[in-house]
């Protein structure tokens, strides 16, 4: 039996059609404790969202939404020489920086991606301009969002929950698919429907969960003290309350910190947290550990350990290889679709990744070093991303290798030119103008000869 049979058979129960089942039930907008009465919504009682009870569901949630939040995206083209160019007039290129007038990218990617993870969903409604181009998208709730097939098989989609646009437009009853911008997870019980990946981990929240209120309700009742005084001698009701009362004039209120004397026998006795308790924590540690791994977050992300990392470049690369590069992936090739873009490598949205890396400032520079010594970029495209201006004269338009850098052909060859020793300068030709005087000057002999003479005169 696989993952998705074991947690769907312990949302529906064993029980066959028609026949009762245990609980807890799951539905359309989250899941129902077991015992729940088949009236709930006439009870008041409504799907407790798989997002709203587990602060490391929020946690992962968070980690996505805010990342991609800080990762611009861009419009990119296959250039003919193989390279590429950022198309800045598009479109895509405008909705990228400015989604509407009330909204920030920032703005629409965080609770686009939060959508997204927390209902397994999310919509945006594109309008147009008179040009039949996108000039605008806005957000709608995933809750308040469902898709529709027609009876020719054509989709539409009933959108609402974004009060700016339900105050404009009205409601929007049936949008075609042209105009609606959906992402969505995998689709395990209908094609146009996403679900969330906390299906996976709903076992063991629940089991947190129910751990964590179980001992919420023991302490309350229970009201364990720090410390408590025993003693061998039996102690009548009255004696009892009479300690009481004395040790508490010395521990609490205006006497706090106070020293109590012990008499009759009386010993201090601290309470600690027993082996219960300590496999209790160990439970709740257990469970939010398959959390992280069905949202395929490290754990160093959320700030909980883990494997090691050697660096701050290293523990990025190691997300975006899982469960970040799906997630940035899965937006770019859904604007793409939005945008009729050609996609990869010919027309394609990218969001750029090196943004989560400004404060890794070290490892910046020595892989743009690297990358400008072993002549992949040239010193200005390297100087581009630190935000830094062109060389002057144009001297770092064009990458640079090191003079032995040849290929292994051109030494089969013999087309490699041997370096030529230098010949020896030539001794500079006197100059036939030059006056006597310089010329003695420029020679030492000739300056000793001449003092020599007038001593002897």
């Amino acid at each position: 039996m696989g993952l998705w049979s074991r947690v769907k058979g312990a949302f529906v129960g064993k029980g066959a059609e028609g026949e009762f089942h245990p609980g807890p039930y799951f539905t359309g907008d989250g899941w129902l404790p077991a015992g729940t009465p088949w009236n709930f919504w006439q009870m008041g009682q409504n799907p407790r969202p798989y997002s709203g009870a587990s602060a490391m569901v929020e946690a992962c949630i968070a980690a996505y939404s805010q990342t991609t939040a800080m990762c611009p995206g861009d419009h990119w083209r296959l250039k003919s020489d193989g390279g590429r160019e950022r198309v800045t007039t598009s479109a895509l290129a405008r909705i990228l920086r400015k989604p509407n007038d009330y909204q920030s990218i920032s703005d629409f990617l965080l609770n686009l991606t939060r959508s997204l993870y927390a209902d397994g969903n999310a919509y945006a409604l594109a309008i147009r301009n008179d040009r039949f181009e996108i000039a605008e998208m806005h957000l709608m709730q995933s809750r308040s969002c469902s898709p529709r097939v027609a009876e020719d098989g054509s989709i539409f989609y009933a959108l609402g929950g974004n009060e700016i646009i339900d105050s404009r437009l009205g409601a929007l009853a049936a949008v075609p698919a042209r105009d609606v911008m959906h992402v969505r997870l995998h689709t395990p019980r209908h094609p146009l429907k996403g679900e969330t990946p906390l299906l996976a981990a709903a076992l063991s929240e629940a089991m947190g969960n129910a751990a964590l209120q179980q001992q919420i309700a023991f302490f309350s009742n229970q009201a364990r003290p720090s410390i408590m005084l025993s003693t061998d001698q039996v102690l009548t009701a009255t004696q009892a309350a009479e300690l009481r009362a004395r040790w508490n004039e010395q521990t609490r209120g205006e006497g706090a910190g106070g020293t109590p004397i012990l008499t009759g026998g009386l010993k201090p006795v601290t309470v600690s947290t027993t082996a219960k308790d300590a496999e209790i924590a160990e439970l709740l540690k257990k469970s939010d550990q398959d959390i992280a791994l069905a949202y395929r977050v490290p754990l160093h992300i959320l700030g909980l350990g883990g494997p090691v990392q050697g660096s701050t470049e290293s523990l990025m690369q190691s997300w975006k290889a899982s469960g970040l590069g799906f997630c940035l992936n899965h937006i770019e090739e859904a604007f793409g679709r939005m945008f009729g873009l050609r996609g990869v490598p010919e027309e394609y949205v990218e969001f750029d990744t090196d943004a989560l890396m400004r404060s890794a400032f070290k490892d910046r520079i020595e892989a743009l070093a690297r990358g400008v010594q072993g002549g992949v970029f040239a010193p200005d495209e390297a100087r581009a991303q630190m935000e830094l201006p062109k060389v002057p004269g144009g001297y770092g338009e064009e990458p640079r290798v090191q003079q032995q850098d040849v290929p292994l052909s051109a030494w089969e060859k013999g087309q490699v030119a041997q370096p030529a020793t230098p010949a020896p300068p030539a001794p500079p030709a006197p100059d036939e103008a030059e006056e006597p005087e310089d010329a003695e000057r420029a020679n030492p002999d000739a300056i000793l000869r001449r003092l020599y003479d007038h001593r002897l005169h």
